[in-house]
């Protein structure tokens, strides 16, 4: 299938004009022709917060806190982590995806020692760790580089960047919901240097509250304009995720009109983003914010992952979100939707060769 960059007026064309069902089945189409196997991956990994402190004062989040708030801010300690590494790897996992608020007090200093210690601890542990904004907030809190700071990371261990914090790349709805959050130039930036020293990432969005149309086709298109940007040889993105926003008791809540995102819009966005990011490997589900049964539509849409059953999750939960899925069940619902389901790390790597869910 002959593959090449839309522009705004055809993505605009193909979201609004043809059929829905063209229009998915049109993202599936892409689907398999870079993606030839009638197979769905999935991970285990686990969702740890190392602290709620931040001073990002995003609209949508009801788990962040401040300094003051004393009875309910904290900072995670080893040992909480070793119990926490300890049911991930009993449960068949490696990975910790680490992430936390943008303390003002915390430094280059605070995560290398967090690295180091859990790499210590089990030195197989996948570190995913850190979003864009988080990166940022270190580099200009230790009055470092992007690169700089990125090397530090690495070299204590560090593996990849979830691509957390992205939101919508746009300045506009970035002050409105999140007016302490680093801007698209700083998001995209940490990108563009991760890329350029081999550090694998993710890509996100999260849609359905403030933002346009317009502005959802844009995020897609600057983050394909980046991927075009990656080395020959490196990973770049390996993964985009979309998910509709969650704002159950938030201030977003509170301060705008937020309707509900359909499953015929979720379908849509995940056909769109596997149409305009073609360039980018893989398209992941979000089944924790719509659910399995969508889910499994989704995987006909353009989509061929379905993510981490992930063990804990308290951000998005904290909004709104509360499906839930154990192995049995993402093993199951993978084959319902009539793929073979294989478990793999976070590189698209196999996780245990010869041995895969549901391959037997």
């Amino acid at each position: 299938m002959d593959q090449q960059d839309i522009t705004l007026q055809e993505a605009f064309f193909l979201y609004d004009a043809i059929p829905v069902q063209e229009l998915l089945s049109l993202g599936n189409d892409i689907r398999f022709a870079k993606i030839p196997q009638s197979r769905v991956s999935w991970q285990i990994d686990r969702n740890i917060n190392y602290t709620n402190v931040c001073i990002s004062a995003c609209k949508f989040c009801n788990f962040h806190c401040t300094l003051s708030q004393k009875d309910r801010s904290f900072t995670t300690g080893i040992e909480e982590y070793k119990s926490k590494i300890d049911q991930l790897l009993e449960a068949g996992g490696n990975q910790v995806l680490l992430q936390g608020g943008l303390h003002p007090h915390y430094g280059i200093e605070f995560y290398e020692d967090l690295l180091k210690s859990l790499k210590e601890y089990c030195p197989s542990l996948k570190l995913n760790a850190l979003g864009p904004p988080e990166v940022s907030h270190i580099a200009k809190v230790s009055k470092l580089s992007i690169k700089e700071t990125l090397e530090r990371l690495r070299n204590a261990g560090l593996d990849s960047l979830p691509g957390a914090g992205a939101e919508i790349l746009s300045d506009r709805v970035r002050k409105l919901i999140s007016p302490g959050k680093p801007d698209t130039c700083s998001w995209l930036e940490v990108m563009e240097q991760a890329h350029k020293m081999g550090i694998g990432t993710t890509a996100t969005m999260v849609y359905g509250h403030i933002e346009t149309l317009e502005e959802r086709i844009r995020h897609l298109f600057l983050l394909r304009d980046l991927q075009h940007k990656k080395p020959s040889g490196v990973p770049g993105f390996t993964a985009f995720i979309a998910w509709p926003m969650q704002v159950k008791g938030t201030l977003l809540e509170k301060t705008f009109p937020i309707g509900t995102i359909s499953a015929v819009e979720h379908l849509k966005m995940i056909a769109i983003s596997r149409i305009i990011l073609y360039n980018i490997p893989h398209i992941q589900v979000s089944w924790l914010t719509i659910g399995k049964e969508l889910a499994k539509i989704a995987l006909h849409s353009g989509a061929d992952d379905m993510g981490s059953i992930m063990m804990e999750e308290n951000v998005v939960s904290s909004a709104g979100a509360n499906h839930r899925i154990n192995k049995e069940k993402m093993v199951k619902t993978i084959k319902e939707a009539g793929f073979v389901p294989w478990q793999r790390n976070q590189d698209y790597s196999p996780y245990n060769p010869g041995l895969q869910e549901g391959l037997s």
